[in-house]
């Protein structure tokens, strides 16, 4: 059994116990191996900006860790949620930067977990004029991305 495939059971027997009725795709792409749920319930899995599912991958991947240590991080996806709101935070960070790239002028990101934090710098890993820096935050999960032009 895959590691991914081990997963998807985690996933179906919890919900399962809280009574949800899901179908679940397993996906290999580029952003690593992804479980896709498609529910009516979805906005209850998915819970007040993505948090309900934030937790419900953290579940899944202590689960599976604890099962299988060298297993990868799975990404769980509802109903194309993740997705969607990963591209619209990278549409908004380019948009952004061609603002830094055009004013010169720095500019501020919504705080973030560390997650999508990754996903934004790299976005301007290679991009000659904008650099993007995460402000210091303490011990704060989330934290701000600076983007200002490259020196």
């Amino acid at each position: 059994m895959t590691p991914l495939s081990h997963a998807r059971q985690i996933v179906d027997t919890m919900l399962g116990y809280l009574g949800f009725t899901v179908k679940i795709d397993e996906l290999e792409g580029p952003d690593g191996p992804t479980l896709q749920l498609h529910t009516e319930d979805s906005q209850l899995l998915i819970g007040r900006r993505g948090a309900t599912m934030e937790d419900i991958q953290y579940l899944v991947n202590r689960i599976l860790q604890r099962h299988i240590p060298q297993a990868p991080r799975i990404r769980v996806d509802i109903e194309y949620f993740r997705s969607i709101r990963e591209d619209k935070m990278v549409e908004q960070a380019r948009e952004m930067g061609d603002r830094v790239r055009a004013t010169g002028q720095t500019q501020t990101l919504d705080p973030m977990n560390s997650y999508y934090r990754r996903l934004i710098h790299n976005v301007f890993v290679n991009d000659p004029d904008v650099q993007s820096v995460s402000m210091d935050g303490g011990d704060s999960r989330f934290k701000r991305i600076i983007l200002k032009k490259r020196e």
